[in-house]
């Protein structure tokens, strides 16, 4: 599910939408957000070396960590760093976000700030204004695929961050303005959601068609509380947990989804949920007053029930019914009239369109309409 994603997000936009949009979300509980982002950055990454995906690029918002983590990342991953400056541009908002440091080496205090990474960095100093955060982006964008059809991806890795500085309309204006860009193939970001009002998750939630929440395995029950108790669970969440995707379909229906995760040493991996975790599951669900499945016993009672109208198939003629005479008042000697007539249809495998009319005593013309005289 985790490689759909990428997928989703390698595809990028068509002609005339919006780009595909993908919000990640984690809280102290499974704090693994980082490391689903790593994964979508370096799978993007790859897809865009061997020349697989949509984009051509991607400019990396970096708000939580330098240059030189995403440089030892990608390193990590097998890509060539030495040629990142064809596929890769970091807006480093991290090292002076607020230009604090860039006036103290003015003014000779502290050394000159030195990235010291070999990947293509440019430094930010003014977070709080996103409308030059904009211009930034999409001028680092152009630096790598050109002003003509090319594509580029905006990966921002802590909008948490930005809401530090500024307020969540600033920041879902930038993130509308990428995403109709008409230069951006898709872009994806990270969110803590359990530091934020839930009108600000709610408004970040709308404008991506992607969710991903990473949530822990085991939740201690009954209100348990106490180290001892605690100290399970949180060694078990510390090694794995679970994903929920909300997939949003451009007819406006949504699709969810649910894989487990576990942490390794070489990163994040991915895995179906076991049935073991299904069984867990299905076990949460509150007991009512009544069964929810059949059992065989009642399969095979519901099985025997002949519905009505339906014939037993017993090699006998089958009759039909005409509304008014039962079919147990067998009576040769009865007269039927015509329209009484009870009928036999043998089974030619033909199907028989049979009319009665209501009543015998009406004339032949009841059925016509009775106010068909009148010259209305």
């Amino acid at each position: 599910m985790a490689e759909r994603i990428c997928r989703a997000l390698r595809d990028g936009a068509l002609e005339g939408e919006h780009a595909p949009a993908l919000t990640i979300k984690d809280s102290i509980q499974s704090p693994f957000g980082s490391l689903v982002f790593n994964h979508v950055l370096s799978q993007l990454s790859s897809f865009i070396v061997a020349q697989k995906s949509q984009s051509q690029g991607i400019v990396l918002v970096a708000f939580s960590r330098g240059p030189l983590y995403y440089e030892e990342l990608f390193k990590s991953k097998g890509n060539d760093v030495a040629s990142s400056n064809k596929w890769i541009r970091v807006l480093d908002c991290c090292t002076d976000p607020l230009g604090w440091r860039s006036k103290l080496m003015e003014s000779g205090r502290i050394a000159n700030l030195t990235l010291g990474t070999s990947t293509t960095a440019s430094l930010y100093k003014n977070v709080k204004d996103l409308d030059k955060l904009l211009l930034a982006i999409t001028e680092l964008g152009k630096e790598l695929v050109g002003d003509g059809k090319g594509r580029f991806v905006v990966a921002i890795d802590s909008v948490s961050e930005m809401l530090r500085h500024t307020s969540i309309s600033s920041v879902a204006g930038l993130l509308s303005n990428l995403r109709s860009h008409d230069q951006v193939s898709c872009l994806f970001w990270l969110l803590h959601s359990d530091i934020h009002e839930t009108k600000a998750i709610a408004a970040l939630e709308y404008l991506s068609s992607m969710q991903v929440s990473a949530e822990p395995i085991t939740r201690p029950v009954n209100g348990q509380r106490g180290n001892s108790v605690k100290l399970p669970f949180l060694e078990q969440n510390l090694r794995g947990g679970k994903i929920h995707v909300r997939f949003k379909r451009r007819n406006g229906r949504v699709r969810l989804m649910s894989e487990e995760f576990c942490i390794e040493q070489s990163g994040i991996k991915f895995t179906p949920i076991s049935s073991e975790a299904e069984m867990i599951a299905q076990s949460l669900v509150p007991k009512v007053q009544f069964n929810l499945q059949l059992s065989e016993k009642e399969r095979n009672d519901r099985a025997k029930v002949v519905l009505p109208f339906e014939h037993q198939g017993n090699g006998k003629t089958i009759q039909i019914y005409d509304g008014r005479k039962s079919l147990n008042e067998d009576k040769p000697e009865m007269q039927y009239t015509s329209a009484e007539k009870v009928q036999t249809v043998k089974d030619s495998g033909r199907g028989e369109i049979i009319y009665f009319r209501d009543s015998d005593d009406e004339m032949p013309d009841s059925d016509e309409d009775p106010d068909d005289d009148l010259d209305i």
